[in-house]
């Protein structure tokens, strides 16, 4: 039997369905700065932002799993025993902040006062009382690990395109659109 070379197409999928609603958040994070303080369309910034939050949740969740159930594809026989080790520790550390992201974002909402509004078709109200100290520790936590994310996801692209330009091996092809 040959060893699997790429991702599902469902794998593949959800990566560039996760990358862009990264991209996404970050870009309505910073829309807000367009707007003077308590302008509605800041409010409705922030509605957006949290509904595609809980939407990057739910294909985490989906990936996560999906990458237990199907695993990843081998690496390239080339690849030395640090470039093993770099490429497992990136997946984790990508994965592990895909999570605490969102959870972090979900508690901050929480933690203000508000219920988490999903795109309007559905409310959970907060289950305990506002608190802002807390609030404010997990709001810097959120934000550290999105930054935190945008490093690791620029290190993950760089390999990436280290492996596809000059090593011309297929690590990088086999998250690409299309049979490989």
């Amino acid at each position: 039997m040959a060893a699997n070379t790429a991702y599902t197409s469902t794998q593949k999928l959800l990566h560039w369905a996760l990358f862009a609603l990264v991209i996404l958040l970050y870009a309505l994070t910073y829309g807000e700065e367009f707007y003077p303080r308590g302008d509605p369309a800041v409010d409705a910034i922030w509605r957006l932002h949290i509904s595609f939050g809980l939407l990057l949740a739910a294909l985490v969740l989906w990936r996560v799993v999906l990458r237990g159930v199907k695993g990843a594809p081998g690496l390239p026989a080339e690849m030395s025993p640090l470039e093993r080790a770099a490429a497992k520790i990136g997946h984790f550390a990508l994965y592990a902040l895909l999570v605490a992201i969102p959870v972090l974002g979900i508690l901050l909402t929480w933690f203000r006062g508000d219920a988490l509004s999903f795109f309007g078709l559905f409310t959970v109200p907060a289950p305990f009382a506002p608190d802002r100290a807390t609030a404010r520790t997990i709001r810097g936590l959120h934000e550290l690990c999105a930054n935190g994310i945008l490093i690791v996801a620029g290190v993950h692209a760089l390999a990436a395109l280290y492996h596809h330009f000059i090593r011309r091996d297929t690590v990088m092809a086999r998250m690409l659109p299309g049979d490989r």
